[in-house]
């Protein structure tokens, strides 16, 4: 890893020196974000890292869930049990699927009891943009934002009258995917309603023994089936802006299906995630925008060995934020923030507390001095389980030319313990503390006239966390992990072909006493490459992704070794009018055999075609 860190030194200031030169560069549109700062800015303002995917990108990358649309992202790792459907971890810059915050139209989403998300029922042709930012925010949002935040936006009408939209395909594993929907626009509202379905075959999910992975017997021939998974979603979202400036947004999603897995305990999963929520904007002022966000997140899972149920987790997530946005100046803004948040749990597990509040205040200033650009934030979070925490960050941005900027930024931040690890009978402990982090980053961004590029160094240390204490038999305070990394990207166009790619290099290091101490943290690729291709011909367009990970391991002690493995996938597209086109995609052309966790298959080789209506 020393040599990594020299490496990118390198290309960080010899990147800088060559853009340097670059002082006439052509400035591309940015797009609007809200979550690095909870208030408008583009893209290219923000301090902190961020990638934006749009409609626009999911459709062209012909993406069919968000663990297809997040792998290769900068700095993020995926881990999946087995294909669609199954149990989806996202990695954030080393850290774990529980220490990153997700957001659904501004409404906090995530299970209770296990603290994670279920990417893998989010659908994706729901999606109109994700907002990924990287790199501590609890000193905005409160707990979980160590690694960072993914906020997920559902589709907005826009533009003038009625817009529908449709498409349907199928491909290997006996899998058909479908959509429809419409989109209407006039000078003052918007309306958006969709409704999609998958239904796939899928493959043996599992490769397991009786004592690890699915922990099925060899010789019980469910461990060979077909492991399937069906889901149907919908969502509306609505918004009105009044003549005085009142601006409101509602949105719903609702996603449901069944999904089959190997197992000895159980083997299949009915699962339903429900979001809703509202948003009102107005300015009393001309200085003050006053914003008040309210909802509520559902995740409910109920088990099944074959036929006989099993067990039923459910978890509601209610939240209420006021934001307070004051432009003193047009260089100087100060947000002052408010949120609610109640967390319930309804189970057939003995817990022995089932709810809990969370009271969180904020403050941020955003100002520029003398070209100087900074953001300093604090926060005071008020948990009905294990009390107060402070946690604060400060970000600082510098034009070094017109093209080049230096940034840098400091944060820390804490995840709360989850229902399971404090209440779950038997196997839990009521007296743990929060995980804490303190994060360090430095890097520059810069456009030239072929494109855009930017480099990041990072560490990330988080202490107390959460892990199974065979000396009690339960979870405690006791592990401890150094995280250091780098991430190039860029973005160029030559020839008529636009290049994307991005370079991640990270050393997630165990620091826990023990005989761990200096390992690698579980499920995490120290290597990480993406390079993308994109290219319209007329009514053509062709496409390649090439996606490079390195070795990791799956357990603390690294003795279980997941290999490092190269896939490369090919699309292609024809628009057959202005208002049909037909996409074909192949997927792992090289037939590679690769798993993310151990003992849980991955697709091979196979296709997937669909045909698209817009208007």
């Amino acid at each position: 890893m020393q040599k990594c860190r020299v490496t990118a030194l390198a290309v960080f200031y010899l990147g800088t020196a060559m853009n340097t030169l670059a002082a006439n560069a052509e400035r591309q549109e940015q797009p609007v974000i809200v979550t690095a700062t909870r208030s408008a800015q583009t893209a290219d303002a923000a301090l902190a890292s961020v990638t934006v995917i749009s409609r626009q990108d999911i459709e062209r990358q012909q993406a069919r869930s968000i663990q297809d649309l997040f792998r290769g992202v900068p700095g993020m790792s995926i881990s999946n049990n087995g294909g669609a459907g199954k149990d989806t971890a996202v990695f954030m810059r080393g850290s774990e699927s529980d220490q990153i915050l997700v957001m659904i139209d501004n409404i906090k989403v995530g299970s209770a009891t296990s603290g994670t998300t279920a990417f893998e029922n989010i659908p994706i042709d729901q999606i109109e943009r994700i907002e990924i930012v990287r790199g501590p925010r609890s000193s905005l949002y409160g707990s979980e934002a160590i690694g960072g935040v993914i906020h997920i936006f559902t589709r907005k009408g826009s533009g003038a009258g009625f817009k529908p939209n449709f498409n349907f395909g199928g491909g290997s594993y006996t899998t058909f995917e479908g959509a429809t929907g419409f989109a209407y626009g006039g000078k003052q509202g918007w309306l958006n309603m969709t409704a999609s379905g998958i239904g796939t075959r899928g493959f043996n999910a599992c490769t397991g023994s009786s004592d690890a992975g699915c922990f099925v017997d060899s010789s019980d021939p469910a461990l060979y089936d077909k492991d399937g998974y069906r889901n149907v979603a919908g969502t509306a979202r609505a918004g009105y802006r009044f003549q005085n400036g009142l601006e409101i947004d509602g949105s719903f999603m609702r996603s449901a299906g069944k999904t089959e897995f190997d197992g000895s305990f159980v083997n299949k999963g009915i699962v339903m995630q429900q979001v809703f929520g509202g948003t009102a904007r107005y300015s009393p002022l001309k200085f003050w925008r006053i914003n008040l966000i309210g909802g509520s997140s559902r995740e409910d899972t109920d088990n099944f060995l074959n036929t006989l149920f099993q067990s039923r987790f459910n978890t509601t997530r209610n939240t209420i934020s006021v934001l307070n946005d004051f432009t003193i100046n047009p260089k100087n803004l100060l947000t002052i923030g408010m949120d609610y948040q109640h967390d319930h749990i309804d189970s057939t597990e003995a817990f022995t507390v089932r709810s809990r509040t969370n009271w969180g205040v904020f403050a941020q200033h955003q100002a520029t001095v003398a070209k100087h650009d900074f953001q300093l934030s604090l926060r005071h979070d008020d948990n009905q389980q294990f009390g107060s925490r402070v946690t604060g960050g400060a970000g600082w941005g510098y034009p070094l030319t017109d093209n080049v900027r230096l940034l840098a930024n400091f944060g820390s931040a804490f995840k709360a313990p989850t229902f399971n690890e404090l209440y779950y009978p038997g196997f839990s402990n009521p007296h743990l503390r929060p995980e804490d982090s303190r994060s360090f980053e430095f890097g520059t961004r810069g456009k030239a006239a072929w494109g855009n590029w930017s480099l990041n160094l990072y560490e990330n240390d988080i202490y107390h966390l959460i892990a199974f204490d065979a000396a009690t038999f339960a979870p405690a305070n006791v592990d401890q992990a150094r995280i250091r990394g780098f991430e190039g990207i860029v973005s160029l166009q030559v020839k008529g072909w636009q290049l994307n790619g991005n370079l991640t290099l990270m050393d997630p290091e165990n620091r826990s006493s023990g005989p761990n101490r200096g390992n690698i943290l579980p499920r995490r690729a120290a290597e990480s490459f993406r390079l993308e291709a994109d290219r319209q011909f007329g009514q053509y367009r062709f496409g390649a992704m090439l996606l490079v990970e390195g070795q990791r391991y799956d357990d603390l002690a690294n003795t279980r070794k997941l290999d490092s493995y190269v896939k490369f996938d090919v699309r292609a597209e024809y628009n057959l009018n202005k208002h049909w086109r037909l996409q074909g995609r192949i997927e792992n052309i090289f037939n590679e055999h690769y798993q993310t966790a151990a003992f849980y298959n991955q697709p091979g080789r196979n296709f997937f075609a669909m045909l698209r209506y817009q208007p």
